[in-house]
Parts: structure tokens; C-alpha cells; sequence
């Protein structure tokens, strides 16, 4: 697909329900809520969000909240979801979600268990 073609929607659903099935269809946009353990964690996803749409070229709508951050995307030169978008989700999605603990490495991951180093509340 070129990368102004739009998929429909139901081509969209079938993606995000193949390929990200945290990620919904509403109002034109994919998106996603991701749920956080306060503030410092919302700040954090932000950021990481932010450097990969700088990175990618590629920039979401996204609203925040003390405990939560929603992650919209369309590419607006297309009028419509295109390869742009999923790949983009794509990257958000493992980023965002990476466990290093479930990785088998030495990285262990945030202590979930203390209220004080709480992150990302994992689906």
C-alpha cells in the first residue's frame, strides 16, 4: 500500500484486531489508552511517545491525564488511516509495553509490587 493510501474500515478493523488488539477504531482515528500508576509514569509515556512520532515523522493526537494517556492517530494528508499509522502504533505498542522481566534477560523491570515504583499498568 503507498503511503497516502487509506484503508476502510473494516480493512482497519481487521488490522488492529490481527495486529494490535488494544488499539480501537473511533471517529476516523486509531487509539489507545494506555493506564498508568500516576503522574511521573503518564510524564514518562509522553515522552517515549513523543521521541518515536518525532523520530518516525509522524505525530499523534494524544490526550493526558493524571493516570492515563490516549494515543490517537490518522494521517491528516491522507484524510485517513494509512500504512503510516499502524506502523507507528506498532512502535508505540512495544515500546510502551515492553516487560524487560519477561524477557528472560538480567534487565528485572519496575518493581510492580511497591506502590512507589508502580509504571505502566500492563493489559
Amino acid at each position: 500500500m503507498s503511503l497516502k493510501q487509506t484503508y476502510s474500515e473494516q480493512e482497519i478493523e481487521e488490522k488492529l484486531k490481527a495486529e494490535l488488539p488494544h488499539w480501537y477504531l473511533e471517529n476516523g482515528w486509531i487509539r489507545r489508552k494506555y493506564k498508568t500508576s500516576g503522574w511521573k509514569a503518564t510524564l514518562m509515556v509522553v515522552n517515549t511517545i513523543g521521541h518515536l512520532a518525532e523520530a518516525a515523522w509522524h505525530h499523534p493526537d494524544m490526550t493526558i491525564s493524571y493516570a492515563f494517556v490516549i494515543v490517537k492517530l490518522c494521517t491528516h494528508d491522507a484524510k485517513g488511516i494509512t500504512d503510516k499509522d499502524f506502523e507507528l502504533a506498532t512502535k508505540i505498542e512495544a515500546v510502551i509495553g515492553w516487560q524487560p522481566a519477561k524477557d528472560g534477560g538480567t534487565l528485572t523491570g519496575t518493581p510492580n509490587d511497591d506502590p512507589r515504583f508502580k509504571y505502566i499498568k500492563y493489559d
